[in-house]
């Protein structure tokens, strides 16, 4: 009896020691904090209709689906990079409608253009330029036109040297011989001074954020200088340089000149006119200090 009575006094006094306070919190505020935490990160059912049968806790926020199971819809999918996409605790990007997700680059004036019509024979090309400049200027944006440019600009060369009067003169009075070289090498320093002009409207143009190509670039800016001074060209064989209609129509044709100008490279190197006609002056002042004020 002994040993139960001592036992059981044992007990009680085990029992009726009071339980000692934790110690304070060390974060301040006096409580401590949320301790039953789980052991192990709990694993979220990727089912169907969402995560069934979970009770989302104090600050977890709660999820409706998943987007590849079939479960509520959202406005894109997980970044195959991102190896933390759709786990708890993380968060994911969404774009929408973002033309520059993929890692494109935007482009000051570089747009998307439509396809471009087929290659024009050469004469819908040098008829085009007249008659429709915008919707030609548009089409050949991505063709060369070497064939027409090299050739027009050559006879438009072998006639230029009649448009000034001395050396019409001069032309007409010397030998056949004398005068044949004298001609062709006209032609061809014309040749030379359009695809030198050409090339520097081209350069000017991708300097201001033009993106056309070169070749029809340059071809067709020497198309539009043989063929906008024709008609103060073809006056000019019969009636002088120092003619006042010739001077008037050198005039009108240099303007011609400059709206053409100013259209093809808009065109071929999607600019804005103010930039395409800046890209085109240099070749517009050299045409008229060459051809223009050499008959006024």
């Amino acid at each position: 009896m002994a040993g139960f009575r001592i036992g059981r006094g044992r007990d009680n006094r085990t029992q009726q020691q009071p339980r000692q306070a934790p110690p304070p919190y060390a974060g301040g505020g006096g409580q401590p904090p949320y301790a039953r935490q789980p052991q192990q990160p709990p694993q979220w059912p990727q089912g169907a209709g969402g995560r069934q049968g979970h009770q989302p806790q104090y600050g977890e926020p709660e999820y409706f689906g998943d987007p590849h199971q079939g479960g509520q819809p959202h406005h894109g999918g997980p970044t195959p990079q991102d190896p933390y996409a759709n786990n708890p605790g993380h968060t994911q990007a969404f774009s929408v409608n973002d033309p520059y997700a993929d890692g494109a680059t935007y482009q000051a004036g570089n747009t998307p253009a439509p396809p471009a019509g087929p290659r024009l024979h050469w004469k819908q090309l040098l008829s085009g330029i007249v008659l429709r400049p915008k919707a030609t200027f548009w089409q050949m944006r991505d063709y060369a036109v070497w064939g027409p440019a090299l050739v027009v600009t050559f006879l438009y060369g072998l006639l230029a040297i009649f448009g000034f009067d001395k050396a019409r003169e001069e032309t007409i009075n010397a030998t056949i011989s004398s005068a044949i070289p004298y001609v062709l090498t006209t032609g061809v320093a014309l040749v030379v001074a359009g695809l030198i002009l050409g090339a520097v409207t081209h350069t000017l143009a991708r300097q201001l954020g033009g993106s056309g190509a070169w070749q029809p670039t340059i071809g067709l800016s020497m198309l539009i200088m043989s063929i906008t001074d024709a008609p103060r060209l073809l006056f000019a064989l019969f009636l002088g340089g120092e003619n006042s209609l010739v001077q008037l129509l050198g005039w009108a044709t240099w303007l011609g000149a400059g709206a053409l100008f100013t259209l093809m490279v808009s065109r071929s190197h999607d600019l804005p006119w103010p930039k395409a006609l800046g890209a085109s002056s240099i070749q517009l002042i050299a045409l008229l200090s060459i051809i223009k004020l050499g008959t006024l």
